[in-house]
């Protein structure tokens, strides 16, 4: 089957499931199929390619830490944030309601969703000990990397955050990826050149949201806030990193067409925008709408319990929360007024930004004819517990992500919303399905394809999640599943914690249930199925070894060597 009978196959079998079998539209024709290498010289990172016809031009854009406070129609708060072209976007293809990463940290995630599979990769680099991975190996296989040796011409533009040099296998020599957590506003000297060219000078804070050391007096962390020029003067939004980095696209896919790319081959253009991760930097042109977030903000309930509790650690919360909140320190209820305020105008800035892309895309007529994929590497917690950003515990709002994809014209939206839960390891899959490519190597993730075709896909899919090393050390691990009620719920097992728990992820403002007896038999489910799993894999033996001990009581009863001794074959 070639790459152009895909696209037509899938496109029926989206418009009526009678017009073909499911299987027929995810079937290859080995007699059509060529078998090719990622690294032709070694022969290594095998792939299927369909043998003729041209792979549609694929648009991936990553935001970072996107909550979905800013986009879940579920959460009231959403209905007050301004994001016309993502929603635009999600409009035309499909928005997957309930999609999750697999570490709530940038570069773990990023390294999932990049290569398909659970990361080994358990912390960022800025802070992981000596001996902790926190890039990827020379080895590793990124799925842009099958779609270069497919005959893409491959673009990126913006963070990394998983290696430079894996970028640079992927994308060519001449990408200027960052691999850092924290964008060059100051150290892109292109960037420093275009702000020139602007006559900007470089930003400073005009007003600045500085959270508390423990002592509740000392300046502590700077989550950033609104930007002036360094002499006083507005700065304006096009004088912007993150503008730049969607002029930079544009610029990029321009040119691809300029010397004749586009025409010889497909393009994949990847534009990783850092915002609306703090530290915010907010440009003139936002006032009015600053004014109108301040008549409607308020603050979440668990924020309300925490400060009635004077910030101290909950019964039932384990001790890594707690190290988070004295670090962030938001003892000020009007400084997390201030965070949710600046959080929704830096996404919205971030929308203006996918506005201008995606209009300059349907100007030069790729649009229609393109795949666009929208995602978050993580969420945020927004001032639930009296916590900003992320971290190596498991709560909702920081494993939920955006997940939008919206097909080429070949393949007809069927659904506007897909409630399954999915992972962003089935990115690289569904992107490379769409090109014709299968990998002959394991991955963990799925092809979307089906899910786009019915509208749904398996509800007993293990999607697991892990934890690390970031600002506190906390090796968690858990899972999701869908209960008899209907709720589906998220289950934490802490290994620095003797205190698990149990989230609805249904809930806006989740409360940790593992004590309640309502949900005892909830409860007693996902510890089954997170040990069925652990014991699986034996990527997760680390995490098997302790969980089969702490949670004895609750497990199917075993005997045996607890040593792991392996006798000779």
């Amino acid at each position: 089957m070639n790459r152009r009978t895909f696209c037509n196959l899938a496109a029926g079998a989206l418009l009526s499931k009678d017009l073909l079998p499911a299987a027929a539209a995810q079937s290859t024709d080995h007699a059509s199929s060529r078998l090719r290498f990622t690294r032709a010289n070694s022969g290594a990172w095998p792939f299927v390619e369909s043998g003729e016809g041209r792979a549609p031009n694929i648009l991936f854009i990553s935001a970072d830490m996107v909550g979905p406070d800013l986009y879940h129609p579920s959460r009231p708060l959403s209905r007050h944030v301004q994001i016309p072209h993502i929603r635009s976007l999600m409009g035309d293809g499909t928005f997957f309601s309930n999609a999750f990463c697999t570490v709530p940290l940038c570069s773990p995630s990023r390294a999932s969703y990049l290569t398909g599979r659970y990361s080994y990769i358990l912390g960022n680099g800025e802070r992981a000990p000596n001996g902790l991975d926190s890039q990827l190996r020379p080895d590793d296989t990124i799925f842009p990397e099958y779609l270069k040796a497919a005959g893409y011409v491959t673009r990126q533009v913006g963070k990394c955050h998983v290696g430079a040099k894996k970028f640079l296998d992927a994308f060519g020599e001449n990408d200027q990826p960052w691999d850092r957590w924290s964008p060059p506003v100051f150290d892109d000297d292109d960037f420093l050149a275009y702000q020139r060219s602007l006559g900007v000078k470089p930003q400073k804070y005009s007003r600045e949201i500085v959270f508390k050391m423990q002592d509740r007096k000392s300046p502590g962390n700077s989550v950033g806030g609104w930007i002036v020029q360094e002499d006083g003067k507005p700065f304006p939004l096009e004088a912007h990193y993150t503008y730049y980095l969607g002029k930079k696209a544009i610029e990029t896919v321009e040119s691809l067409i300029e010397n004749g790319s586009a025409k010889r081959n497909p393009i994949y253009m990847q534009l990783d925008i850092f915002d609306p991760h703090q530290p915010f930097s907010i440009p003139a042109g936002f006032e009015e709408r600053e004014r109108e977030l301040r008549k409607i903000m308020t603050l979440p309930g668990s924020y309300d319990a925490a400060q009635k509790r004077n910030f101290e650690r909950a019964p039932n919360e384990p001790e890594i929360i707690d190290i988070y909140r004295r670090y962030w320190g938001i003892y000020d209820p009007q400084q997390l007024i201030d965070y949710r305020i600046a959080y929704i105008l830096q996404v919205e800035l971030v929308d203006h930004v996918i506005g201008m892309v995606l209009a300059r895309m349907k100007e030069l007529g790729l649009y229609d004819d393109m795949l666009i994929s929208f995602i978050s590497d993580h969420g945020e917690m927004n001032g639930r517990c009296a916590l900003v950003d992320k971290g190596v515990y498991l709560y909702p709002d920081i494993v939920r992500v955006p997940l939008v994809i919206k097909p080429p014209r070949s393949v007809p939206r069927a659904h506007a919303t897909v409630d399954s839960p999915v992972s962003l390891l089935d990115l690289s899959r569904t992107l490379l399905d769409f090109a014709g490519i299968k990998p002959q190597a394991k991955l963990d993730g799925v092809s979307l394809v089906p899910y786009l075709r019915d509208g749904h896909g398996s509800e007993d899919r293990t999607l697991l999640f892990f934890g690390g090393w970031h600002v506190g050390v906390n090796f968690d691990c858990g899972i999701q599943h869908r209960a008899k009620d209907g709720h589906r719920y998220l289950y934490a097992y802490n290994c620095t914690s003797r205190q698990d728990e149990l989230f609805d992820l249904d809930s806006v403002d989740a409360v940790n249930l593992i004590d309640s007896p309502q949900h005892a038999q909830v409860r007693a489910d996902l510890i089954d199925r997170l040990g069925v799993a652990l014991q699986a894999d034996p990527r997760w033996v680390g995490y098997w070894s302790e969980f089969r001990i702490a949670r004895y009581n609750d497990l199917p009863k075993t005997t045996g060597d607890m040593q792991l001794f392996t006798m000779p074959a």
